[in-house]
């Protein structure tokens, strides 16, 4: 997701970083002044001061030489700007003033996540046995989620039939009394008749999850369907694009190329705009298919 938010952002290569690549692997995780990393390049004829990317690694090179072509980085200079150091093999990529390094943008994809959950949830299941001896169970999320709501509850009837018989009387406490479950506990009430040893099972709502590595599968990581996809790349774009003029502005004083230039300061917010007004539109399209697909069910809490 991490590409493809990338080659739209990049007007699908009308605008290219410049890049190299290593000659030999990095394999330390610091930079001292007294034994510093030493990059080999492919070439150094785009390299210059400043800094570089190297997979999800931003470094800051101090000094450079063009007829050995390596870099050295600066004592500062491994996981700059709070990326992680990491080790790197031989041929990875280096870009060069990364204008989108991929760490931010990452960031930007899981930031989107996060927002949409308030309007677009994830659908998780679980399952427990009834006993008539108890009418209150605790529910929890496999991977630790907290469980915002319960969409539906139902039971397997006995016999061949086969048949789930919706539960309708139930009553759901998302903060349960810590002194008899816990903390964070939370726990559902069943009113209904249920034959006893038969299995319940119960469809929430939870918060989407994020993705922490490239290779994480999107629906496997968020809990979306891959329609949500271009949704949440939508909205990682927007808040990408809103951060270019920023970069532009001079702080120390105007300048005339500045001044002049075809793109006035404040263009970009026009391309984010319109970027944010369609990510609006899809994620209304969206939620309006889950509620479709999981219409608000009627239960008594009594």
């Amino acid at each position: 997701m991490i590409d493809e938010t990338l080659i739209n952002l990049s007007g699908y290569t009308y605008q290219q970083d410049r890049s190299t690549y290593l000659t030999s692997a990095v394999t330390t995780l610091t930079s001292p002044s007294s034994s510093p990393t030493v990059l080999s390049l492919g070439s150094t004829d785009s390299v210059g001061k400043g800094i570089i990317e190297i997979d999800e690694e931003l470094m800051w090179i101090s000094s450079f030489d063009r007829v050995s072509n390596t870099a050295t980085v600066a004592p500062y200079g491994r996981g700059y700007l709070g990326t992680t150091a990491a080790t790197h093999a031989v041929d990875s990529k280096v870009t060069i003033s990364p204008i989108f390094p991929r760490y931010v943008v990452k960031r930007a994809i899981n930031d989107t996540v996060r927002a949409m959950g308030t309007q677009l949830l994830t659908v998780g299941q679980t399952t427990f046995t009834f006993n008539p001896s108890v009418t209150t169970y605790e529910i929890s999320d496999a991977n630790g989620s907290l469980i915002e709501n319960i969409l539906s509850m139902s039971w397997q009837d006995i016999g061949p039939s086969k048949e789930w018989i919706p539960v309708r009387r139930w009553s759901w406490d998302a903060k349960a009394e810590t002194a008899t479950w816990g903390n964070d506990a939370q726990t559902v009430t069943v009113g209904d008749y249920i034959t006893a040893g038969r299995t319940v099972k119960v469809n929430y709502l939870k918060q989407p999850g994020s993705m922490s590595s490239t290779s994480d599968v999107f629906t496997t990581s968020t809990g979306y369907s891959e329609t949500v996809r271009d949704v949440v790349i939508l909205g990682a774009a927007y808040r990408l694009l809103t951060y270019l003029d920023p970069a532009r502005s001079s702080q120390i004083s105007p300048q005339a190329d500045e001044i002049d230039a075809k793109r006035s300061f404040g263009s970009s917010n026009t391309a984010a705009r319109q970027i944010y007004a369609l990510y609006q539109q899809r994620l209304k399209e969206e939620v309006s298919a889950f509620q479709g697909q999981f219409p608000t069910r009627v239960h008594y809490s009594r």
